[in-house]
């Protein structure tokens, strides 16, 4: 039976996002075919285990009585589970557990942006989910829209700034904005999910209150031109390679101008994610042209930043049915699993499926070469001067 690590929580301010999605994945994974072990990072950081950590009521006042501080270990092939040095006494149990598949649960930074999945490439165990690159052009906001704009999907107008610059100059910067946009505009910080700490401004005033709210959240703002009359539409993708599939579309309605935190997920069901009918409508109520497109956008999407696992992409739609690529979020709320539904995936299917995607990853890994006989070695004399070779 594989044991399976549900990763989740982080030094975020999605944290409680992440447990959510967490939990919901441990609720759902087949239990005859895999062992869970659940992993949680506090929001101070730190690493836990322990059965506690399986009981949602848990987090509400964070007494996880048996949850043991842990560390895991960056040396290839290695996947133990090592109880922290700190808490372990001299005829303390060094090794607790090991993980054959990390499945990580984050949202946001330092989770879903690259850095965890970096560990488990040095540990050298299958994981789910896109990979290093993957995750770190999907997280930000701006490369993600530089890359795709370089290869010719269609997104809105859009600059850029880092928070040190907007606090020598505010004035350079808006009339930057000026110059390239006009209102009104959306402002948001390049790494973060969720709708926090994004802002629609209409006027200068409401674009200088924005971005006061946006430096805080992050060193680097992206201004969006808005698009008016819009509708969002979101398709998820699932695969690996250019072997993908599409979801149902879906629409979230009932908002005006932006989804907000609460929106997304304090108002919706205890399964997160599936809304209530008047939240969000399941397909989509678009022309069969929109979809098709919609749907081939998104695998390419997903393709361009060598996605892997399951995605979401969000689409805004104009009054012309022109349609733009908002954002991909490469390790989506709930894994997007209501939006499966409909094309037969179970939320138990789809976490096999993503266990599957994750070996099929790292079997075809094994495929590179990590070393190169050049002799450099002999070659190359050691001493006070190095000589070139």
């Amino acid at each position: 039976m594989k044991k399976i690590g549900v990763i989740f929580g982080g030094l975020s301010v999605e944290h409680e996002v992440s447990v959510i999605t967490g939990m919901q994945v441990i609720e759902n994974i087949d239990k005859t075919k895999y062992e869970v072990i659940p992993i949680y990072v506090s929001k101070d950081g730190k690493w836990l285990t322990g059965s506690s950590l399986m009981d949602f009521r848990n987090y509400k006042d964070g007494n996880f009585k048996d949850a043991k501080e842990i560390i895991l270990s960056a040396n290839h092939g290695d996947n133990n589970i090592y109880s922290h040095p700190k808490t372990v006494g001299l005829f303390g149990k060094k090794i607790l557990g090991e993980i054959d598949i990390a499945f990580p649960a984050f949202h946001g930074m330092n989770g879903e942006d690259g850095t965890v999945q970096g560990i488990f490439e040095l540990m050298d165990i299958p994981y789910v989910g896109c990979g290093v690159l993957g995750s770190s052009v999907g997280m930000d906001k701006i490369l993600m829209k530089d890359v795709y704009k370089a290869n010719e999907l269609p997104v809105v107008d859009y600059t850029w700034f880092y928070r040190s610059k907007w606090l020598k100059d505010k004035d350079l910067i808006i009339k930057d904005i000026e110059t390239k946009l006009s209102y009104p505009l959306f402002v948001k910080p390049a790494n973060l999910g969720s709708s926090i700490g994004i802002s629609k401004a209409k006027n200068r005033e409401d674009l200088v209150d924005a971005i006061e709210v946006a430096i805080r959240y992050d060193r680097k703002i992206i201004i969006e031109q808005a698009v008016e009359n819009l509708r969002e539409i979101n398709c998820a993708v699932l695969g690996f390679d250019d072997e993908v599939i599409t979801s149902l579309c879906e629409e979230p309605i009932g908002w005006e101008e932006i989804l907000s935190f609460e929106d997304k997920y304090v108002k919706t069901n205890e399964k997160g994610g599936k809304s209530s009918g008047e939240r969000r409508i399941i397909p989509a109520g678009i022309e069969d042209n929109i979809r098709q497109e919609i749907e081939q956008l998104a695998k390419k999407a997903f393709i361009t930043i060598d996605g892997r696992g399951v995605s979401r992409i969000d689409f805004l739609l104009d009054a012309n049915n022109n349609v733009y690529i908002n954002e991909i979020n490469t390790l989506p709320g709930s894994i997007a699993f209501y939006l499966w539904e409909g094309k037969g995936y179970s939320f138990k299917k789809l976490i096999d499926e993503l266990i599957s995607i994750a070996i099929k990853v790292h079997e075809e890994k094994k495929e590179n070469m990590y070393s190169y006989e050049a002799n450099l070695f002999n070659r190359t004399q050691y001493g006070s001067k190095v000589k070139k070779v």
